[in-house]
C-alpha cells in the first residue's frame, strides 16, 4: 500500500484519488479551498466539479498542505497550471529529498515558456518530478470507464511505480521517458482544441474537425521535435490522442470556450460560462512565443491568438486559413 499525497481537488485530483483509493492506496486530498475541504468532507462527492461520482470513504480530505505532503510516497500536482509555481513554492518545506511528485496538468508558463515539470524541478529540485497524461477526462474516469495514460518520468523505475500505483482493469498505464513530448502534446493541443470549438460553433461541420486535427498534430509536432521530443510521442496517446479526446468531447472545457467564441462570445465571456480554468487561453501566448523562438510556423495556433486576444472573429480566421499559400502535405515526400 502506498500513500498518495493529491494536492488539488478539482475533477482530475478527486477522480485520481478516487482511482488511487480504489487500489487500496492511502489517500489524501488538498485544497486550498475551505468550503471544498467541507463538502468533500461531508459529502464525499464534488457536487460541482465532478458530481455524481461518489469518492471512497477511506480518502481523507484536509486544508493543510503540511498533512498532505509530508510522509508520503507518492505527490500528484493535481491544480490548475496557473498555479503551479505558487503551490511548489508553498509545499516545498514539507517535501523529502527524492520526493516523487506526478504532474497531471497541462500548460506552458506564459512569461518564462517553461514546461511544468521545469517548473517543479526548478521550486523544489529535491523532487523526481514526473508527468501522468493522455486522453482522460475525470469524467469518464470518475464513472470507471475504460481510460488508457501514460506516466513519464527521468527513470524506468519511478514511471513503473507510477503505473503499479494507478494501473488497474479500468485504468491502464504506459510508461515512457519523454517528458518534454508528452507536456507538449498536452499543453498544445489544448489550443487546438479551442479552435476545433470555434469550428462547431461556426456551424462547420466533421470536415473541418478532421482538418484541424490532423494539421493541429502536425504543428505540435513540429514544434515538439524542434525542442527536442520524440515524434513517437506525438504520435501517441499524449499527442494525437489527447488531442482527438479534447477536439470531439462535450466534457472539453477548451472545445466549449472555443464554440462559445464562434458563437460571438468574448474569450472572457466564454471562460466565465464554462466556470472552470481553460487551460488552453493561457498555452496559447507561451506556444506562439515557442513558435518564435524555434522559428517554427503554425497557422492554426497563430489564428487562435489573433481571435483570444486581438478580437479577431472566428469566421474571418477560418477563412484565413483556408486561403493560404498553395503547399504540398508534406515537403519530404518526393515525386518519382
Amino acid at each position: 500500500m502506498a500513500r498518495v499525497g493529491i494536492i488539488g481537488a478539482g475533477s482530475w485530483g478527486c477522480a485520481l484519488a478516487a482511482v488511487a483509493a480504489a487500489n487500496g492506496h492511502a489517500v489524501t486530498v488538498w485544497s486550498i479551498v475551505e468550503a471544498e475541504v467541507s463538502m468533500l468532507q461531508k459529502k464525499h462527492e464534488h457536487t460541482e466539479k465532478l458530481p455524481g461520482v461518489i469518492l471512497p470513504d477511506s480518502i481523507e480530505f484536509t486544508g493543510e498542505l503540511e498533512t498532505a505532503v509530508t510522509g508520503m510516497d507518492l505527490l500528484v500536482l493535481a491544480v490548475p497550471s496557473v498555479y503551479t509555481r505558487s503551490t511548489t513554492k508553498m509545499m516545498e518545506p514539507y517535501v523529502r529529498q527524492n520526493q516523487i511528485i506526478v504532474s497531471v496538468a497541462k500548460g506552458i508558463e506564459e512569461k518564462s515558456l517553461m514546461t511544468l515539470s521545469d517548473i517543479i524541478e526548478a521550486e523544489i529540485p529535491a523532487a523526481d518530478v514526473a508527468v501522468l497524461c493522455g486522453p482522460s477526462h475525470a469524467e469518464e474516469v470518475g464513472a470507471k470507464l475504460p481510460t488508457t495514460v501514460v506516466a513519464g518520468a527521468r527513470t524506468k523505475k519511478t514511471a513503473e511505480y507510477i503505473q503499479s500505483v494507478f494501473m488497474n482493469e479500468v485504468f491502464r498505464v504506459y510508461t515512457s521517458p519523454d517528458i518534454l513530448g508528452m507536456e507538449l502534446g498536452g499543453a498544445l493541443k489544448n489550443v487546438i482544441a479551442l479552435a476545433a470549438g470555434m469550428a462547431d460553433g461556426l456551424g462547420f461541420g466533421d470536415n473541418t474537425k478532421a482538418a484541424l486535427i490532423t494539421r493541429g498534430i502536425t504543428e505540435i509536432e513540429r514544434l515538439a521535435v524542434q525542442m527536442g521530443a520524440k515524434a513517437e510521442t506525438i504520435h501517441g496517446l499524449t499527442g494525437i490522442g489527447d488531442l482527438i479526446v479534447t477536439c470531439a468531447s462535450r466534457h472539453s472545457r477548451n472545445r466549449k470556450a472555443g464554440m462559445l467564441m464562434g458563437q460571438g462570445y468574448t474569450m472572457q465571456q466564454a471562460m466565465d460560462e464554462v466556470k472552470m480554468v481553460v487551460e488552453g487561453v493561457y498555452s496559447a501566448k507561451a506556444a506562439i512565443a515557442l513558435g518564435q523562438k524555434y522559428e517554427i510556423t503554425m497557422p492554426i495556433i497563430e489564428q487562435v491568438n489573433e481571435v483570444l486576444f486581438h478580437d479577431k472573429p472566428a469566421k474571418e480566421a477560418v477563412t484565413e486559413l483556408m486561403l493560404r499559400d498553395k503547399k504540398a502535405e508534406y515537403h519530404a515526400l518526393e515525386w518519382e
